[in-house]
């Protein structure tokens, strides 16, 4: 029994984002209808040009939404939607925190408010990060579960200008995605909605890009180094774990549909990887292209995802999946249009 009816509608915040369209992909495929919001009628025309073609022009409506920390900014969006996925964020990489944290934090208020003054909202599910329970730590054990905070991020976001160090940016947006989530929880203790609350905490999401104007978030660091080679910010970025971005999508639609998920955070971590596994992926996927070689540094990530299970139970559980879509064939998805 599905907590809200087919055929209703859903609001799905930053409908066209990587992470976001593909979650109104399953949320259409799953017998539901969409409102995206989209911050001007410019990035909403490949979406509705793209799901009108794929599923038909009765399936999606967009909403323009200028400025998601204003306050009331989703009153309008949100009436009649029985569930709201909140997805878009500030993904600007300032290196300010004041820049970033406080509309992002203002936002999902926001969002969370607008659903609380819609009697017809029964579920609200928010896009959370692995950067809200902690930074990738190559070539250390440890274990990450439920209770687990990224107060590292948030003290070096938030510590005294200059804002000129080269870590400072992913720190920020760290910052910006745990104190996000931690918003979520704060208002529901504090202000106890008529909804339930889950949120998703995907890591670096690689997949199919459903259209080349997407900037494609952690996808396009795929599709860069297989058309571009390395750019010096991407050899930066350590190995830690990665999700299919259809997985994670799959999960938002299961943590706003299932009423046995109820105040969960939900893990969307599939297996860990660094660049040296990606290229090898690459690899074997496309034998005819040339591949940069194998990175020097070949550190791995060895955290442990405690709540991995409960991910792996609910993909079962809606969607028949044996566990998480894995690294080669993501990859290979990630770049068979290039």
């Amino acid at each position: 029994m599905s907590a809200i009816e087919k055929g209703s509608t859903v609001l799905v915040t930053g409908a066209n984002g990587f992470i976001a369209s593909h979650i109104v992909d399953q949320l259409i495929q799953s017998g539901y209808k969409v409102r995206g919001t989209v911050r001007t009628e410019a990035k909403g025309k490949w979406v509705q040009d793209f799901f009108d073609n794929k599923h038909g022009k009765d399936k999606l409506e967009l909403e323009v939404v200028p400025d998601m920390a204003e306050k009331g900014a989703f009153d309008h969006a949100v009436k009649g939607c029985s569930g709201v996925i909140h997805v878009a964020t500030n993904i600007s990489f300032s290196k300010n925190p004041n820049e970033v944290i406080p509309s992002v934090i203002a936002g999902v208020t926001h969002t969370l408010e607008a659903a609380n003054k819609e009697p017809s909202v029964k579920r609200f599910v928010f896009t959370s990060s692995s950067t809200a329970a902690t930074n990738p730590v190559p070539d250390k054990e440890f274990n990450i579960d439920e209770s687990s905070w990224n107060q590292v991020a948030i003290d070096k976001a938030w510590a005294d200008p200059p804002y000129t160090e080269a870590d400072r940016a992913w720190n920020v947006y760290g910052a910006s995605k745990t104190q996000g989530e931690q918003a979520v929880w704060k208002y529901v203790k504090e202000s106890k909605p008529h909804f339930v609350c889950n949120t998703v905490l995907p890591n670096a999401n690689f997949g199919p890009i459903l259209d080349k104007s997407q900037d494609a978030s952690t996808a396009g660091w795929i599709r860069d180094v297989f058309t571009q080679g390395f750019a010096p910010q991407l050899e930066q970025i350590p190995p830690q774990w990665f999700v299919n971005v259809q997985d994670t999508a799959r999960l938002h639609v299961a943590a706003l549909i299932d009423s046995d998920i109820n105040s969960e955070r939900i893990f969307a971590f599939a297996e860990p990887y660094n660049w040296n596994s990606v290229l090898a992926a690459m690899r074997k996927a496309r034998p005819d292209k040339k591949v940069p070689e194998d990175r020097k540094d070949n550190s791995k990530d060895l955290s442990k995802v405690l709540p991995k299970a409960r991910a792996k139970e609910i993909l079962k559980k809606h969607f028949g999946q044996n566990g998480f879509i894995g690294l080669e064939e993501s990859i290979k998805a990630n770049i068979q249009n290039l």
